[in-house]
Parts: C-alpha cells; structure tokens; sequence
C-alpha cells in the first residue's frame, strides 16, 4: 500500500512538473462526492494501452515529458492516468480520485474521522487547475480527492 502511494505521490509530481505547455482547462465539474480522477497502475505500458483501448476505446496522451506515465482520454477528454509502476503491483494499486468542494476542509474531516493525509498533501495543481490530496483511510486503503479550487495559501498546508 505505501508503494501504491509512493507511486501516486510520484506521478503528482511528475504532472506538476511539467514544461510551459499551454493551460489545460479543468477537469469536468462531475459535483462533490463523484469519481474525479483515477490512476491505473501496469507493468507492461504497451500492453495495457493496447487492452484498455480497445475494451473502453480509450485513447492516450503523454504526460509531461515522461515515458512512465500516460493521460487516459475518453471521448476526447482526460479522464485519469495510466503509470508504470515502480515496484511490484499489489492489491491496492492505483487511486481514485474523489471531487470535493474544499480540499483542506475535507482533509481535517478525514482526519478527524480516523485517516491519514500523506505527509506532502493537499498541494495546488499547476496552472490553476485545482488541489489534490491523498489519504489512507482508517483500513489502510489509499483514496485521493480533488477540488477544482485551489488552496488560498500553500503555506497553510504545510509545504
């Protein structure tokens, strides 16, 4: 499960890293508490691109100058990423991405209710297009959540 979070935590990384490229727009406004954003995590790229294109007739898009990870594309919009995985693929890999209205709030209310926020969580999404944190719930299962606003101030979350 940590590597499944390490991996996540990687990727974030990997898409806030990215080059001066035009902005993205925001991801689609699906309303709090639905599916945002999901990770698929494979061992062999090619192949899974090759599987998940033609059961879903999914297309995909690099990410940001790496070859480990690739943006899901669905009827011409992403909606979430497929990444090579760094270590052996356990029971828990991948995350999913749920919509919140505010991501600090939602995180203090994780908390408060038994989980834990990864240790370099919430953060800003370049280019405006939000926050993102990830928690592990009282269970020990990875979950991440999204907000389409950003955090006023990085200070506050610690970074």
């Amino acid at each position: 499960m940590q590597n499944s979070i390490l991996a996540a935590t990687i990727l974030l990384a990997l898409l806030t890293g990215q080059k001066a490229i035009p902005p993205k727009p925001l991801p689609a406004d699906v309303g709090p508490g639905r599916i945002a954003w999901f990770d698929i995590t494979t061992s062999n790229m090619p192949q899974s691109k090759e599987f998940y294109g033609k059961l879903f007739d999914w297309t995909f898009a690099p990410v940001g100058g790496s070859e480990l990870a690739v943006e899901i594309i669905s009827r011409g919009v992403g909606i979430g990423t497929l990444r090579v995985a760094e270590v052996k693929i356990g029971n828990f890999n991948g995350v999913v991405y749920v919509q919140v209205t505010d991501i600090q709030a939602s995180c203090r209310k994780a908390t408060d209710l038994g989980g834990t926020v990864v240790p370099g969580f919430p953060f800003n999404l370049p280019d405006g297009r939000g926050a993102v944190a990830v928690l592990v719930d009282p269970a020990g299962h990875p979950i991440g959540m999204y907000s389409r606003t950003q955090i006023a101030s990085e200070v506050s979350t610690g970074r």
